[in-house]
Order: structure tokens, then sequence, then C-alpha cells
């Protein structure tokens, strides 16, 4: 099986992370006139256009007129380097430059097309919004020390705060998911469907990598508790099939292909109130049918799903 192609998990740029330390990085390029910055707030980035909309790259002298926001270095392509700015919550206008604003997922979907061709100033912007959203979430909620509480200040170009009082840096933290096709020995395909979504959505089964666990005992760990399917412990019983980026907040999705080695369902109705057996007819069926709705194109979830398939399944 080749890897899975997969939106969130493409990049077009050099994070040099190197030039973190650089004194006044920031402000040095923030005088550049080859510099380019996203501006983002509320977790929306400044958009141009109509449909599909397009995320701004803004001179760095336009979105910092009179902006009290946060900055951060994300890297550099083809000569030029990239900012990002936070502004702070509110309800004014995109800044001078930009249309509008839009979340991360709109954005993608709007491009999928020019995405999964790998059209290199789509994919460059699309690496540049992940991480500048996935940063963002992270400042947003570790503005004071894990270990005292003190205020931290942020430091290395936008990548790392500094606890003022013991001298401690902290840096964004991804924590790892696995979320998996689990397809017993008929070639049938199990998804669940949660307590929190509407009625008819169904989607592959996903949980938390726990603290000395490896991802693959996850995957039979998880697919045990949420429906009572053990999942077999051979070599290639679990398999690899790729990962993604899903900075809502902070989860890195690593995505696998599971043989399950029984079939009896009983959901913990806690976390997954109803689990099925899919056949591909099935499946067809009721997505066409509209009484099963399944996750959107940007997620991995419906990549596993369509693998299996064999084919892209119809947006109802």
């Amino acid at each position: 099986m080749h890897p899975l192609e997969l939106p969130f998990s493409r990049a077009g740029h050099d994070r040099a992370a190197h030039r973190r330390a650089e004194p006044d990085l920031v402000e040095r390029l923030r005088a550049d006139p080859r510099t380019r910055v996203l501006v983002l707030r509320g977790g929306r980035l400044a958009v141009v256009g109509q449909e599909p909309q397009r995320v701004a790259l803004l001179p760095a002298d336009e979105p910092a007129r009179g902006a009290d926001g946060s900055w951060a270095f994300l890297g550099e392509a083809d000569g030029a380097s990239y900012l990002s700015l936070v502004l702070p919550d509110g309800d004014e206008g995109p800044p001078q430059g930009a249309d509008g604003w839009a979340g991360l997922r709109q954005v993608v979907l709007g491009q999928s097309a020019a995405l999964a061709a790998a059209e290199p100033d789509v994919v460059l912007v699309h690496g540049l919004s992940v991480a500048a959203v996935a940063l963002a979430g992270w400042h947003a909620t570790h503005r004071r020390c894990g270990r005292c509480g003190a205020e931290t200040t942020v430091v290395q170009a936008g990548w790392a705060r500094r606890c003022a009082v013991d001298d401690r840096e902290t840096y964004p933290r991804t924590d790892p998911a696995v979320i998996m096709a689990v397809v017993d020995d008929a070639d049938r395909l199990l998804l669940g469907h949660a307590a929190t979504w509407p009625t008819g959505r169904f989607s592959t089964l996903a949980g938390f990598v726990e603290a000395g666990e490896a991802p693959e005992d996850s995957v039979r760990r998880e697919v045990a508790e949420e429906t009572g399917v053990m999942v077999g412990t051979a070599p290639g019983d679990v398999v690899y099939r790729g990962s993604q980026a899903w900075p809502f907040p902070s989860s890195l999705m690593l995505g696998f292909r599971a043989r399950a080695v029984s079939t009896a369902v009983q959901t913990d109705d806690e976390e997954v109130t109803d689990a099925r057996w899919f056949t591909r007819d099935d499946l067809l069926a009721e997505v066409t049918s509209g009484a099963v709705g399944l996750p959107g194109r940007h997620s991995i979830a419906r990549a596993l799903i369509e693998e299996w398939y064999g084919a892209e399944l119809p947006v109802v």
C-alpha cells in the first residue's frame, strides 16, 4: 500500500529552526520588504477573495499598523521569510489587504483540488497556515508556567515561552492520537458513532496514546474499549498508513489499518454509542441515501475509509 496523501500534512517551506535564536529576528524580518505575514484572530486566518478563499500573505508593514499582537517566525521559502501575527480577540474587521476571516478547515476544503494536485504555491501557504494555527493555539493556553504559575514571555522567535521566575523554557507540545480502519476477515469495515455527533454520522475509531504506550498498543486498546472488538497481535495486524497534523488544538493523528480477530460489537455507550460493520455495498447505499454521514475530505478518517473502499465516496 502506498502512503496516504493527506491535507494538513504537506509543507512547502523550510522552518529554518536554526534561526530562531538570532537576536531580534522578528524585528529585522518585519523591516524586510520581502517578508510576508499570515494574520490570525480567534483561531481564524485573514483571507482574500471569494470562494475559494485564499490565505492572505501580507507585507509586514500592512497588518502591523496600530496592531498589538504576538509575532512568530514560521520559516523561509524561495528567498522570502514568513511570519505570523496573532491579533487580540475582538470584532474588528480584517487587516488592510485582506477581505475577511476564515477557519483553516474552510480554507483547505476550498482548495482541496489544488492541494491534491500539489500546486507549489498552495502547498506552501497551506503548510504555513497549519503551523501558524497550531502555534497560536499553544500560546493561547500556555501564558503561565506549568511549574510555578508565573507569567511567561515569548522567546525563540515565537517557538518557546520562558518563565520569569525559574528561567525555564517550555515548547509547543503535540498530542499523539491513533485513528484506525478496522477490517475483519470478511473485508468489512468497522465504523463508530460518537455520543456527541449528529444522528447518522459514522467514522473510524480513534483515541489518544497514553503515557508509556506504543501507538500499535493504543490501536488495540481503543478498539477494545470502545467497541469490544479485539485486534490481532500478530505481525501485520496493525499497519501504519500515514499521519496528519490536526491543530484543533494540538493533535497528531497516526493512521493505521487494523485486522479484527473478533466481530461481536459491544459499545462503551460513553464515548461510542453505536458501532457497525459495513460492506462496500452497504456503505455506498447508506451514504448515497443520506442515512450515514462520513467525515469531511480534509480528514485522515475519510482517507482511511476511502482507501478501504477503493474509491471516493459521494459527499451528500
